[in-house]
């Protein structure tokens, strides 16, 4: 009787099924995916040798990284898979085409310092990715820790197009500057310096009118030199964090240097008098015939 029980309590098929999965949310996937295209298609423009159709691949490419989560935000369709997939596509599109793209361009002169510079740069792209995963909820959201990929990516690309810009066409030479940069911008995303993040920039609410007519002279210069001005707001960006704590730093020293002399001009307190008995010592202590 025992085993009949025990094999009518057995689970059904229809209890055995696994619980359905939930469909995924296809426009803000759709806008990721569109900038993963664009990091797969900048790779494939590298290895061709168009550098500047690369370069400008990973621009348009920031484009579907801004638009992703705006919409996703707007349209209440954040999920989990979509944060997930989003950091991959990032690692493509800022990581390994613009790591594939500046080896390419620039440090395969340098050899073995060349490609390793070049695979510094996805790995600390890679990091940077996974600390800010694992940080969301926990750091302020009103700046980052590090340099965001996206960021350093814009770097490279807006690089090229200033030096196409100038008049170079196709690699460089042996240039030191440019292995350092690349250099710099890994150690960057994987520093804590502090970057702003621009996430409570309200446009909705009124603001100071100065604000549209500066708004307006710089989306002017951008239409009418877009290498220049691109170039520029990226290396701004890029040297924001590091001036931005040098000068916190400075700021930190300047009260303790105000009030060094304040400290200096208060006067010790008065040392006591040295009594009149002698010093107190052993030999004092034993008298009489030695």
């Amino acid at each position: 009787m025992q085993t009949r029980e025990k094999v009518r309590r057995l689970p059904t098929r229809e209890k055995m099924r696994p619980p359905l999965r939930k469909g995924v949310y296809l426009l803000p996937n759709l806008f990721t995916t569109g900038g993963l295209f664009c990091g797969f298609y900048s790779s494939v423009m590298t290895l061709q040798g168009e550098f500047r159709v690369a370069a400008t691949a990973v621009l348009i490419a920031l484009i579907f990284d801004s638009l992703d989560g705006r919409i996703a935000r707007m349209t209440k369709t954040s999920s989990r898979f979509g944060a997930e997939y989003d950091s991959l596509s990032d690692l493509v599109a800022f990581g390994v085409a613009p790591g594939l793209l500046a080896y390419r361009w620039a440090l395969e002169p340098w050899g073995a310092w060349g490609w390793l510079a070049a695979a510094l740069y996805v790995v600390c792209g890679a990091l940077r990715l996974a600390r800010f995963n694992v940080q969301i909820g926990v750091v302020d959201k009103e700046s980052f820790v590090g340099l965001p990929i996206p960021a350093a990516a814009a770097v490279i690309a807006t690089t090229i197009w200033v030096y196409d810009y100038l008049g170079g066409e196709g690699t460089t030479s042996k240039h030191i500057t440019l292995l350092l940069l690349v250099y710099a911008l890994a150690g960057l995303m994987i520093s804590t310096i502090r970057y702003a993040s621009f996430k409570d920039l309200n446009l909705r609410d009124r603001q100071p009118f100065g604000l549209l007519v500066a708004g307006i002279i710089l989306l002017h210069l951008t239409i009418a030199e877009p290498q220049i001005m691109l170039f520029t707001i990226a290396g701004v960006y890029a040297l924001s964090g590091p001036v931005g704590m040098v000068l916190r730093l400075w700021k930190k020293r300047q009260p303790e240097e105000e009030a060094g002399p304040d400290v200096a001009r208060v006067q010790p307190k008065q040392l006591r008098e040295p009594s009149e008995q002698p010093p107190h010592s052993l030999d004092n202590e034993k008298k009489g015939p030695v």
